[in-house]
């Protein structure tokens, strides 16, 4: 938690009504949208002006998530994005923690400003840009860092059922439906109190997983259909060309939660999703591990990436094909245990 200096300082700058943006990350997931839709709903009830601006499109499957409605697309509605963070007079960033992570151009914006950023996040190595830091990799989400940050500044008064649906969101999707090892016996303590808030967890339950399109679901078999596994290394991959996504007729969040699938075989320690974006000119690698095995590092080190020790993303700007090459002859040279 921030120190107790810090705590009185953010409590003085919400004190009054102020105009305020919230970020979460580009190509945001549950834990992102949830968090800042959750600190946004927070932030209303006390009279500030609130602004959502996400870098890009959030996925549709969550788009009933309460005030997904409000959120500004930078790369969509650049100009009216652009004039709120300018007229901005705090801005909070949410579930990433550095400013390569939101784009170029909106990371231009963001560097002219000269107002207070609070930084909220649960990633490793985080930047220095903020004047207020909430940073702990001990937390399995951002949402659930957003009610403690509340109840640090106690005024849980204003964690009505809106602002616990969104945080639950991200706590359920980030632990991967609370099995992931960050999962905590508070982690359940907040969520029985999200319950209590008369939140309906069996609906967000079904809102996200149980609520998928066609072109999804085919997409997800292309996806199986395409795994190989490399037992001598207790790795499996998988991928997905941009001509493949396109014959399914894809929309973002449709590849969300595969990568999962390559790690639910008996004695695989390791998997890898890559997913081809000709649009961007880069292959989008998804990480994930079992135990001690820190894909963390292992992005870092080999694929300009980063995230946690059990989930992390990368990226390549080979080709697929030669990206996958790369990808098996680094694992030649890799312990995974």
């Amino acid at each position: 938690m921030m120190t107790p200096e810090d705590i009185a300082s953010v409590k003085q700058l919400l004190a009054s009504p102020k105009k305020i943006a919230i970020i979460p990350h580009r190509n945001p997931d549950g834990d992102a949208m949830g968090s800042t839709l959750g600190l946004y709903h927070f932030l209303k009830q006390k009279g500030h002006e609130a602004n959502v601006i996400s870098p890009n499109e959030f996925p549709d499957f969550l788009a009933w998530l309460p005030g997904a409605d409000t959120v500004t697309v930078f790369e969509r509605q650049n100009d009216a994005a652009t004039k709120i963070l300018q007229e901005a007079e705090l801005v909070f960033t949410l579930d990433f923690n550095t400013l390569g992570r939101i784009g170029e151009q909106m990371e231009n914006v963001l560097k002219s400003l000269t107002v207070p950023f609070i930084m909220i996040d649960h990633h490793q190595a985080p930047d220095d840009y903020a004047a207020y830091t909430f940073s702990d990799t001990n937390y399995g989400s951002t949402c659930e860092m957003v009610y403690h940050f509340i109840n640090a500044l106690d005024e849980k008064e204003y964690l009505n059922k809106t602002v616990a649906t969104c945080l639950y969101t991200g706590i359920v999707t980030d632990s991967g439906s609370f099995r992931y090892p960050l999962t905590t016996g508070t982690t359940h303590r907040v969520a029985a109190e999200f319950i209590d808030l008369g939140i309906n967890n069996s609906e967000i339950h079904s809102l996200l997983f149980d609520n998928h399109s066609h072109a999804r679901i085919q997409i997800l078999a292309r996806a199986l259909q395409n795994l190989k596994v490399l037992p001598e290394y207790k790795t499996s991959y998988t991928s997905l060309s941009q001509d493949e996504l396109n014959s399914f007729g894809h929309n973002k969040g449709d590849t969300e939660g595969i990568v999962n699938y390559g790690l639910s075989m008996k004695g695989i320690v390791f998997t890898a999703f890559f997913t081809e974006n000709k649009e961007e000119g880069i292959i989008k690698i998804s990480f994930r591990s079992k135990g001690d095995f820190d894909v963390n590092q292992f992005a870092r080190d080999h694929f300009s990436g980063g995230g946690h020790i059990n989930a992390a993303g990368g990226k390549s700007t080979e080709s697929l094909e030669a990206t996958i090459k790369k990808f098996i002859a680094i694992l030649a040279h890799t312990k995974i245990d």
